[in-house]
């Protein structure tokens, strides 16, 4: 009998991410349950294991929702029935410190993947993200006016994550999990309209699809991959006269360069600084570019990390606080 056509659209990239990989290197393969960890975790162990690789399915608790303990032992559970060679479960607290919830859970759980990985020595991390999430995350750029990076969407490998089924649309791996009759937790958050992200996937994009056709989500995650090449190159210049500048920032160097090689340097100086990456915004840098290209006398600019960003003599310098009025 024919492989589904669904299962097989989940199956290759997952075949292709892993057969980079050497015999007895161990695999975590991030699963919440829903069905596109779950058909990413069934693909990790089918292709995997004729590879001769170590999977180990992981699922994360967070503890924002009422259950959460019983749905992560339900994981587990169907992490062991598929095939996995180990099953880990931890437990986040997700504390939002300025940042949206979403925020604050992503940066927790990858956190804690990293920390499982260090502990268990797996040297890839995949995590289960789709066509249909990359076209979610342009939209939600395209809101806020993230500019580029942020709507050149996610990446499809990073560090030691793999997002193997960022070409594949969630209709596969729907399908799939239907297929191999797997048991598809249904996530309360994703229709939980307080949630921008449950607002486009619900909302915007159905109704893109209408009255544009179909296609649209495919468009936008093409777009997000074209975007990607183009600031990934000058995110390259940027950091390579970072490094040039050696911890300087002369204002005559700064002012030579092109706008969007300058807001990168400046940003990459504000990030090694201390101030915190979720929370610099473009405004914050191109207020600091004005101590280069339109000072008029300017004493600091305040910002996020108990940072200012100074002219002093010829440079822009950053001075961490805490500051008191009189300065």
């Amino acid at each position: 009998m024919s492989l589904h056509p669904s299962v097989a659209a989940v199956r290759r990239p997952v075949r292709a991410t892993l057969e980079r990989l050497e015999p007895g290197e161990k695999v975590i393969v991030a699963c919440s349950g829903g069905a596109d960890s779950l058909a990413l975790a069934s693909a990790a162990v089918f292709e995997g294991h004729k590879l001769g690789l170590h999977i180990i399915g992981a699922t994360v608790d967070h503890g924002l929702q009422d259950g959460s303990q019983e749905q992560a032992a339900k994981v587990v559970a169907q992490l062991g029935e598929i095939g996995v060679d180990e099953t880990v479960t931890a437990t986040i607290e997700v504390k939002a410190d300025g940042e949206g919830p979403e925020a604050a859970a992503r940066q927790a759980r990858y956190a804690v993947l990293d920390q499982l990985a260090e502990r268990l020595g797996a040297s890839v991390i995949l995590l289960g993200h789709t066509r249909d999430d990359q076209a979610e995350t342009v939209l939600l750029g395209l809101t806020r006016g993230s500019g580029a990076r942020s709507l050149s969407g996610m990446r499809a490998a990073f560090d030691r994550y793999r997002r193997p089924l960022l070409q594949t649309a969630r209709i596969d791996t729907e399908t799939a999990c239907q297929v191999e009759g797997l048991d598809v937790w249904q996530d309360p958050h994703n229709r939980d309209f307080a949630y921008t992200r449950a607002r486009i996937r619900h909302r915007v994009l159905p109704t893109l699809e209408e009255d544009l056709g179909p296609g649209v989500a495919d468009a936008l995650a093409r777009t997000a991959e074209q975007l990607r090449e183009d600031a990934d190159f000058i995110d390259d210049i940027a950091e390579a006269m970072h490094r040039e500048l050696g911890g300087t920032l002369p204002v005559e160097t700064l002012a030579q360069y092109p706008a969007a090689v300058r807001t990168r340097v400046l940003r990459i100086a504000a990030l090694e600084a201390g101030s915190p990456p979720a929370e610099l915004t473009r405004e914050h840098v191109k207020a600091v570019e004005e101590l280069v290209t339109g000072w008029r006398g300017q004493r600091w600019i305040d910002l996020p990390g108990h940072l200012r960003a100074r002219r002093t003599n010829s440079s822009i310098v950053f001075e961490s606080g805490p500051f008191t009025t009189s300065n």
